[in-house]
């Protein structure tokens, strides 16, 4: 078998563009102040402008490093043993699990945006992920494409719909041995959090990233608005595709696409993207999704299930749920065209 692998973390690039003269700032308005570091497998940054005399910086970096920390390690880690989704994973069918509130909120969310996509968005669809080889752990190398026994196997243990949330005793229950898998609305999630932790320490200005979701408010200080730019899917060093405009508002930005995560065999690409309802991966020309929304977590789902999606019926979710999409298509001839939602064009940097 003549197999290439490429493991790349997905990111669709969300750079904040440096326009102007971004190190001389005007005198009202204090630096651009920056953090970064690594969670859930990828990195993130944090950017923020006049932070409050009450407030220090270096206070403010460890308790956001802290909160991803603990949120990646234990609650919404597939690597580590002991942090709760690991251990739901592992526990019985028909046995309560008492969870924390992160934990069933972002269940909870998902089970909105699988009602809503029929399907196409869904965490429990774990086993599928690690039968083609996208699960956690090393990289598994797999020589050759799983068969229709082994991917109707994996089915029967696929389905959100197998768990029932009780937020009054804040307990969950699997009702098949289904594995669960939160890698398409976590880093949202996170991104959400780190924002309401800025909110609480008065930080109204800021730019968070973390794995390509983001989220920002306010400007960047030189009374200019924050630039979200969207990289051209495809791989070698970044282009941009497009660049978008805050105008000032707060809101979440998070995409998903085929071309930084995918294994090819005998020629022929598979992307990680995993269709829950044939437990293949997908196959159609539609190369990102991208999905500008007030929770960054909600835009992380609705983009994972635009790009299960395809074309078409990514668009027609998009007119259904009135969700503010953008969709990046693969033409024959190796360039690309778009369709950007009516609720999303006001955000297109023209």
């Amino acid at each position: 078998m003549n197999e290439i692998l490429h493991r790349h973390r997905f990111s669709i690039t969300f750079l904040t563009l440096v326009l102007g003269a971004i190190f001389i700032l005007p005198a009202v308005s204090g630096p651009i102040e920056r953090f970064s570091g690594f969670t859930m497998g990828t990195s993130y940054e944090v950017q923020v402008v006049d932070i409050p005399n009450s407030t220090d910086l270096n206070s403010l970096t460890f308790e956001v490093g802290n909160l991803l920390t603990k949120l990646d390690k234990e609650v919404f880690s597939t690597y580590a043993e002991e942090s709760e989704l690991s251990r739901l994973n592992q526990q019985g069918v028909n046995v309560p699990f008492t969870a924390s509130d992160h934990l069933l909120e972002v269940l909870r969310l998902s089970k909105e945006v699988a009602t809503s996509s029929n399907g196409a968005f869904d965490v429990g669809v774990g086993s599928l992920v690690n039968l083609w080889g996208f699960g956690p752990g090393e990289i598994i190398r797999i020589e050759e494409v799983p068969d229709d026994e082994e991917i109707n196997t994996a089915l029967e243990k696929v389905g959100i719909v197998n768990l029932l949330i009780d937020e009054t005793n804040s307990e969950i229950t699997k009702t098949n041995n289904i594995y669960i898998d939160l890698s398409g609305i976590a880093k949202g999630y996170a991104v959400d959090q780190v924002a309401f932790l800025l909110f609480e320490k008065g930080v109204e200005n800021y730019f968070i990233e973390v794995g390509g979701e983001i989220k920002l408010s306010g400007s960047r200080g030189d009374g200019e608005d924050w630039v979200p730019a969207i990289e051209t899917p495809q791989e070698g060093p970044i282009q941009i595709y497009e660049t978008l405009t805050s105008q000032g508002e707060t809101f979440a930005l998070a995409g998903s696409g085929d071309y930084r995560n995918y294994f090819e065999i005998d020629g022929e690409r598979y992307s990680h993207e995993i269709d829950p309802r044939t437990g293949r991966p997908v196959s159609h020309n539609l190369a990102a999704a991208f999905v500008i929304d007030e929770s960054a977590a909600v835009a992380d789902a609705y983009a994972t299930a635009l790009m299960v999606l395809g074309p078409d019926q990514a668009r027609a979710l998009l007119a259904k749920t009135g969700i503010n999409g953008y969709l990046i298509f693969r033409l024959d001839n190796s360039e690309f065209d778009h369709y950007a939602s009516p609720g999303f064009i006001p955000y297109i940097n023209n």
